[in-house]
């Protein structure tokens, strides 16, 4: 019988204890996240049962449905961290704003950004969905934080990590020290290490993109996935497609078995449809961790300077020779189309 476990909270003081300098604050915040993440997960297994599935009768900041599981979620998390005096601002894909922490609690010196539900469309038909977090160091010198706090690159991350909500709950995080995987045990409440040090596959075995979107894209675009099918005599080996539309879940299955994720801009979505503060930069900074790469189809995602709170971007991210392959095609038709004097717009 297997007694040796490892719960999150021992692996993250035993990464802690490698650093004299830590005060331990990042690492309550950590828990303070799998806290809310264990409210959600509860939530959704009775989801069914205590009609908090469909749409909330409202649209969120992003001009999209909302979910009732969107709003106790993003609740959830707000509520975890606001009073803990680690936080000194949040922001949400639901709100349009930064979330100030209340005037009688304490301010703390980190600013987390989060996408409370990733995917919820999926929720009325039992599929996975996720939540998405992003943690920095605050830059402003006083006061309760400010839209600079959370306006930084990816490469300025101190934590990032996503839970996946499936078949079983599981937390993906990093901290720069390499991506960990914990998988909750619901009979003792608790997130059990399952996937010490991730990496990776350098090719992996799928592709994951909305091909209905396929008249949409630029030629470079239509070029690359055309090659991941393995129709270029010099691409990557051939993938098998899998599109779930979550990108949690999505980049989940990529991750592990290897593969690349692709939400390209297209004539619809000029500047892409993924945020890059909620989703793009901090599974970005997860990939990486993983040996893995990230790119908004030629570069990278984590040198990327937000100027907006609610800032779209393209996303290819995964193994990273597949990601190499989508950059470098993209590049060479563009180039291609420029030298002949042509345009890359969609081949309708």
């Amino acid at each position: 019988m297997q007694t040796s476990v490892t719960t999150i909270e021992r692996f993250i003081l035993d990464q802690e204890d490698r650093y004299p300098e830590a005060t331990g604050e990042l690492s309550n915040l950590l828990y303070d996240i799998a806290l809310a993440a264990k409210i959600i997960a509860a939530a959704i297994r009775r989801a069914g049962l205590v009609n908090i599935l469909g749409k909330q009768g409202a649209q969120n900041v992003q001009g999209e449905d909302q979910q009732k599981l969107d709003v106790l979620a993003n609740e959830t998390i707000k509520n975890c961290l606001k009073h803990t005096g680690r936080v000194c601002v949040m922001g949400s894909e639901e709100d349009e704003d930064i979330i100030p922490v209340p005037p009688e609690s304490a301010v703390g010196k980190y600013a987390v950004l989060f996408d409370p539900l990733d995917g919820s469309s999926n929720l009325d038909v039992n599929s996975a969905v996720g939540t998405i977090f992003s943690i920095h160091r605050r830059v402003s010198m006083e006061g309760r934080g400010t839209a600079a706090d959370v306006l930084q690159p990816g490469c300025q991350q101190v934590s990032a990590g996503y839970v996946m909500y499936g078949s079983s709950t599981m937390l993906v995080y990093t901290t720069g020290q390499g991506a960990h995987g914990f998988t909750l045990d619901p009979t003792i409440g608790e997130f059990l290490l399952s996937h010490e040090r991730i990496i990776t596959p350098r090719v992996g075995k799928y592709y994951s993109v909305n091909e209905s979107n396929f008249g949409r894209w630029d030629r470079g675009v239509q070029a690359a996935v055309r090659g991941l099918k393995g129709d270029i005599a010099e691409g990557v080996p051939p993938k098998n497609s899998r599109y779930i539309g979550s990108l949690v879940a999505d980049f989940h299955r990529n991750l592990i078995a290897g593969g690349v994720f692709l939400y390209p801009s297209d004539s619809k979505n000029p500047d892409g449809k993924l945020r890059l503060l909620y989703e793009a930069s901090p599974m970005a900074f997860i990939a990486e961790q993983a040996e893995g790469s990230a790119t908004d189809g030629m570069n990278r995602i984590l040198d990327i300077v937000p100027d907006r709170l609610h800032q779209r971007t393209p996303l290819v991210i995964g193994s990273r020779e597949d990601v190499g392959f989508v950059a470098d095609t993209i590049r060479r038709v563009s180039s291609s189309a420029r030298v002949s004097g042509g345009v890359t717009s969609p081949a309708l």
